[in-house]
């Protein structure tokens, strides 16, 4: 079952008197429960296509449909809830609050949304991702790779139905990386998340089940 269509999705963007043509025609089906990983230089037209999918960014042409739903029909409140709900984003910089502890900054998503933390799920998911000792403590005093673990425990809390990754690891070192990037995969087959992930890195790539390279907006 595909849970992501992207139909000749185009996005363009005018720079000056340049029109750049970030994402020009791309189609692509992401499986659901499937991690799909998108190679390709900068400037490619990955992140923007993170974006498309994400609800972050309204495409200049094609279709975008996630889960029997075509983005483009959504109002701006009905995407903002859409990115609340059903998508979980991880960034290279994992952006938690510096004034929160990792339990409060796993489970801040859901006071956004007026919603109830499910105990269990939250016990499952900070095990699988070893905070279960660090919950008490603040970002500043764990790891790089130990925050970006936190990241990920907060992208998943909403239980969304896609979980879509910008360079999760590019600030990591090699070993902390691939840390990462496996229990990232780990968490996703466990909590049957779809991932959609962008990395530079061929090794990382070839964890996933699909990958995808764009070369000027386009995939080749």
């Amino acid at each position: 079952m595909d849970i992501v269509i992207v139909d000749h999705v185009k996005k363009y963007f005018e720079t000056g008197n340049r029109l750049v043509k970030a994402v020009d025609g791309v189609s692509l089906l992401v499986e659901k429960g499937k991690f799909t990983a998108i190679v390709g230089a900068s400037g490619s037209g990955k992140t923007t296509l993170l974006n498309l999918i994400g609800g972050l960014y309204r495409p200049t042409g094609g279709r975008i449909i996630v889960d029997d739903t075509e983005l483009s029909s959504l109002t701006e409140q009905e995407l903002t809830i859409y990115r609340r709900r059903r998508v979980g984003f991880v960034f290279q910089d994992c952006s938690l609050v510096s004034e929160l502890t990792v339990r409060e900054n796993i489970l801040f998503p859901l006071a956004l949304d007026d919603s109830r933390s499910d105990p269990v799920f939250f016990e499952r998911i900070t095990g699988a991702l070893r905070l279960d000792d660090k919950l008490d403590r603040y970002p500043h005093t764990l790891s790089a790779g130990t925050q970006q673990c936190a990241a990920i425990a907060r992208a998943l809390i909403t239980k969304p139905s896609i979980l879509l990754a910008d360079e999760p690891t590019g600030s990591l070192d090699v070993r902390t990386s691939q840390n990462v990037a496996g229990l990232l995969k780990m968490t996703t087959e466990m909590f049957h998340q779809t991932l959609i992930m962008i990395t530079h890195s061929m090794e990382l790539a070839q964890l996933s089940d699909q990958v995808v390279r764009l070369q000027d907006g386009r995939i080749v």
